[in-house]
């Protein structure tokens, strides 16, 4: 992963990802909330008005990572056309992990 390379494991870091695909109405909201949760992570997913689907995870690097890998895999509901992420600096404002 070039976007996450050269950071420490142990960091918190924040995940703001665009999914694009056949990703609304097939489950892949609640998906990801599921994966992220099981992971330690917090932050929200919801679809966008053009079809794409909005994910924000904070965490550390390590699985911030192992979510993005994820969403990459070909293992998630739907069928996932390109994940474009960026890492920013987290906020620590989410209690959980939301579905919006």
């Amino acid at each position: 992963m070039s976007e996450l390379s050269g950071m420490v494991s142990g960091i918190p870091v924040r995940l703001h990802a665009i999914v694009s695909g056949t990703v609304q109405g097939v489950g892949f909201r609640y998906w990801t909330r599921a994966e992220a949760e099981g992971l330690g992570l917090t932050g929200g997913v919801g679809n966008l008005p053009d079809g794409t689907v909005e994910v924000i995870a904070e965490g550390t690097r390590d699985a911030v990572t192992d979510l993005l890998d994820w969403l990459r895999s070909g293992d998630t509901p739907g069928r996932v056309g390109e994940v474009e992420a960026q890492l920013e600096e987290p906020s620590g404002g989410f209690p959980g992990f939301s579905v919006w």
